[in-house]
């Protein structure tokens, strides 16, 4: 094999090669490449939603390089990337830096790197384990980056204190004044306590029980990090913490800017396992962050080692069409000052970021008068970004949590109808605010301040439509809020049922006018199809005795499901064992999910209606995902004791009223959990035979089950 070899302008070098991948994902790495080598970045995000696979969003999704997007520089840093994979980190660095050596155990997965990053010409790979190439580095590193590495220590290093002498191995490499960048899960993130698996082996609570001696990667808590670090002599170290995790990064707050009461929405994505819901992850993220706890809960860390940055917040909002595609930073200038900083993350952004002086001119000279305040928004072309003052205040969203949580309706009411009053100020005047939801306005005292308004056109638009959009955004983000009745407010600001059907068709196309008709995440973790439940047991009735043929029903609007919110139907099997259910839901339905029985079972769709149409007529795109295993077109064999079939309710042309109807009529056979099992593996076994084999042996097996 060539020492040096050059895939495009990346050079690769394999002195250092044992001629073994050591780490891989499978053949999956092979697709990739396949991938890599067809195909441009600019079309990967229309092969990740076909592809609906958790190994392709995860290494060519843009959001990966999130984690190091955000940190500034001068754009001639000398950069060395540890453990660089398949290139989704190298080439933001190679975009950022003057040069990037990466380094990667891998050959296959430094191929798929070189070729996605071709045209870069400041890229060398070293492949092969870092051990052995460590003593061929340079000593002038301006950054070290350890993205997802360093809980490897063991495997890089092996020795009685691996974590250790890999950063003080590291520390010899940097510059005076260099940095290491560490992004590493928190081993007590509070995900893992509410039922996520560990990332790295794929078993319950594994990490918080402090992992076994055997572990091939192991994560830490904030203080065993500093414990670390103190061993090491590095007494210069900041901890920024990602969100929702480091993998696929959308906002990062820091010790010096920690998340307020309500933010953190976005908890539940596990898009590359299953996993369980014990509890509610945002309520218990606002009790940590009401004790000043988050920092130790945190699902992620991002730890810089050396001089600490202005930067002490960010926000990426690039799940986007370009020309939208902006990321917000909060920071902090020579006085100690916060300022608020949006830059666009792409060449097409770059209109949008500076349009919204003309916003802020518009809607200052709307409300002139009011009781409104507007934001100030400043350019600076030299940097390409729109600058705004840092606004101190409640977000109006907290004031009217405060009154759900104290079921004082008549304080709402009047919330709302002061909201009413301030946004709908001269509504003849031709400039709207579209995006005028309760996050967007900060309170303090009498002051009223809109502090986003990129979403600002020349044109009136009624108030009664920006608030519906508000009332909707608001309900949306939290089940907490169901016990609001929106219908009672759309009718006293005068929306009929015509209207709200119309506002729901123009959200949703708006919806996909921001994104360029790109599938969001919240669809594409959908569509690959991982499964949250909840422990039965925790429905509070763990010591009452189930009858195996009683029935569940789930229902997620957003949040999951919840086993509180579950119901159990009057209606059950017949003595034919076939039963209808009719599950009534609202229009912010996502999935449904019945569990027809308490025990492993045979399951036959006799018929799924959505309004009273059927799922077999017309255009109607409802998936269904069932824990078990097809037998046929509309059988499902369990060999489970908790069988469960989802209804995915989020697809094209599924209309969604105000009240909606799901109609299910099953058959349910229940068999005993060693037959559901055997037949199961049959099945797996049948999937290799030829279709016309497999049609055959399923009809079989169907009949002589069903006539057990």
């Amino acid at each position: 094999m060539q020492e040096e070899v050059f895939i495009g302008n990346v050079k690769l070098n394999y002195k250092h090669y044992a001629g073994l991948d050591l780490y891989s994902d499978g053949a999956v790495e092979n697709e990739i490449f396949d991938i890599v080598r067809k195909h441009k970045k600019e079309e990967y995000p229309e092969i990740i939603e076909k592809k609906a696979s958790w190994p392709i969003l995860y290494h060519l999704s843009e959001l990966r390089s999130n984690i190091v997007e955000w940190i500034p520089m001068k754009g001639n840093e000398k950069v060395l990337e540890v453990g660089a994979g398949c290139g989704a980190i190298t080439g933001m660095l190679s975009e950022k830096a003057g040069e990037v050596i990466a380094c990667d155990l891998s050959r296959r997965r430094s191929e798929i790197n070189a070729t996605r990053n071709s045209e870069c010409d400041n890229v060398t790979i070293h492949v092969g384990n870092f051990r052995d190439i460590e003593p061929d580095l340079p000593s002038d590193f301006d950054f070290i980056f350890l993205i997802g590495v360093f809980e490897y220590g063991q495997g890089y290093i092996g020795t009685e204190n691996p974590y250790e002498n890999f950063l003080l191995m590291l520390k010899k490499h940097l510059k005076k004044d260099g940095r290491i960048v560490i992004a590493i899960e928190n081993r007590t993130g509070l995900k893992y306590f509410a039922g996520a698996p560990e990332d790295h082996l794929g078993s319950y609570f594994s990490g918080i029980e402090g992992y076994s001696k055997d572990a091939v990667a192991r994560t830490f808590t904030r203080n065993g990090l500093i414990r670390i670090f103190r061993k090491c002599g590095i007494k210069d170290y900041h901890f920024y913490y990602p969100y929702p995790d480091y993998k696929l990064m959308t906002s990062l707050h820091s010790d010096r800017h920690l998340p307020q009461y309500g933010e953190l929405l976005d908890n539940v994505r596990n898009y590359d396992r299953d996993r369980m819901i014990l509890f509610n992850e945002k309520r218990a993220y606002e009790c940590l962050i009401h004790d000043g706890m988050y920092p130790d809960f945190a699902n992620s860390f991002e730890v810089i080692l050396g001089p600490g940055f202005d930067t002490i917040y960010c926000k990426y909002s690039n799940d986007r069409a370009d020309e939208y595609k902006i990321r917000t930073d909060i920071t902090v200038d020579k006085l100690g000052r916060k300022v608020i900083k949006k830059y666009p993350l792409t060449e097409a952004a770059i209109d949008h970021i500076f349009g919204m002086q003309d916003a802020y001119y518009g809607l200052r000279e709307r409300y002139r008068g009011g009781d409104l305040e507007v934001n100030d928004c400043q350019l600076d072309e030299k940097s390409r970004c729109a600058i705004f003052s840092y606004v101190n205040g409640i977000p109006l969203t907290a004031l009217f949590d405060a009154c759900l949580e104290s079921d004082d309706k008549d304080s709402f009411d009047a919330l709302f109808r002061e909201y009413m009053r301030r946004i709908g100020y001269r509504p003849d005047y031709p400039v709207t605010d579209y995006d005028l939801i309760f996050p967007n306005i900060l309170v303090n005292g009498p002051i009223w301040t809109i502090i986003d308004y990129e979403w600002t056109y020349g044109k009136c638009i009624p108030a009664k439509e920006i608030a519906f959009r508000a009332l909707y955004s608001y309900k949306l983000e939290d089940r907490a809020r169901e016990k609001l009745d929106v219908k009672e407010l759309y009718e006293k600001i005068g929306l009929s049922e015509e209207d709200i059907k119309g506002l729901l068709a123009e959200e949703a196309e708006f919806q996909k006018y921001v994104t360029g008709r790109r599938k969001s995440y919240v669809e594409l973790w959908k569509k690959i199809g991982r499964n949250t439940f909840v422990p039965k047991e925790l429905a509070g009735k763990a010591d009452m005795a189930r009858s195996a043929e009683e029935i569940q029903i789930y229902v997620d609007e957003g949040d999951g499901y919840s086993e509180d919110d579950s119901i159990f139907p009057e209606d059950t099997y017949n003595d034919h064992n076939i039963v209808t259910l009719d599950v009534e839901c609202n229009d912010r339905v996502r999935n449904i999910r019945i569990d027809p029985a308490f025990s492993s079972c045979i399951v036959t769709l006799k018929q799924v209606l959505w309004n009273d149409v059927s799922v077999e007529e017309g255009d109607l795109h409802i998936s269904i995902h069932p824990n078990g295993s097809w037998i046929s077109e509309d059988s499902i064999v369990f060999g489970t004791d908790d069988p469960n079939i989802e209804f995915g309710l989020e697809g094209e042309n599924i209309e969604k009223k105000r009240e909606n109807h799901l109609k299910v009529t099953l058959m349910m056979t229940i068999i005993p959990r060693e037959t559901a099992e055997t037949l199961e593996d049959s099945l797996r076994i049948a999937e290799d035979n030829s279709t016309e084999e497999k049609g055959e042996f399923l009809s079989k097996i169907k009949k002589k089950i069903l006539r057990s």
